[in-house]
């Protein structure tokens, strides 16, 4: 028998909850082994030996280790639902201006401000929140007319950027004022499979 995928992770990651999120959604078995970024348990051994980087994810799926998350939703899509990452040059290239945003403006924007109200870190607020405004702008616009971000079915794309969005006000960011990209959310949220990120404590008390 095949050993289940193997998905290294923290729970209140957004990072690791895209590959979570991405294998409850197409139905990939798997086991979740959770490491302790508050004990610093993603900078020591034996779990740098899975990611020298130490960040989480990783996934180990029989001989392939692979990190990164949005390398992960490539990989899982192409090797086990190629519907969510189509090869045609144009939508993948879509789809890969989306992973950039991912990490890129969703990465230093909705995701710093919201690491920083968990983790206490200091990080320039303004420009996180005015990062945010600007890809939540280019989101509303964008969907208006959409049903999902790339095609007429869900893809990775929506799963990299579903995360961080939704939890924005966690970092003090508001998604109120954007309904477009909030029914987008509701979506993602119906779809069968989905996995939410755990409420974190200033979830629990927004």
């Amino acid at each position: 028998m095949a050993e289940k995928l193997k998905i290294y992770e923290h729970p209140l990651s957004g990072h690791a909850h895209r590959v979570v999120l991405f294998t409850g959604l197409v139905g990939i078995e798997h086991e979740r082994i959770t490491i302790d970024l508050l004990a610093g348990e993603h900078k020591q051994d034996p779990y740098l030996t899975v990611n020298p980087t130490g960040q989480v994810p990783a996934i180990r799926d029989g001989d392939v280790i692979l990190s990164d998350s949005n390398a992960i939703l490539v990989y899982l899509a192409r090797s086990y639902a190629p519907d969510w990452l189509p090869d045609d040059p144009l939508t993948m290239a879509r789809i890969q201006r989306y992973l950039s945003l991912a990490a890129g403006e969703l990465r230093n924007g909705p995701a710093q401000a919201r690491i920083a109200n968990l983790f206490g870190l200091e990080i320039d607020r303004e420009k996180a929140s005015e990062t945010a405004i600007w890809l939540f702008c280019l989101l509303e616009e964008e969907l208006k007319d959409r049903t999902w971000l790339v095609q007429e079915r869900p893809t990775i794309a929506d799963v990299a950027l579903y995360g961080y969005i939704a939890h924005a006000p966690e970092g003090g960011i508001a998604i109120d004022p954007y309904p477009a990209m909030c029914q987008w959310l509701k979506r993602v949220e119906a779809l069968p499979g989905f996995t939410p990120i755990p409420a974190s404590k200033i979830g629990l008390a927004a």
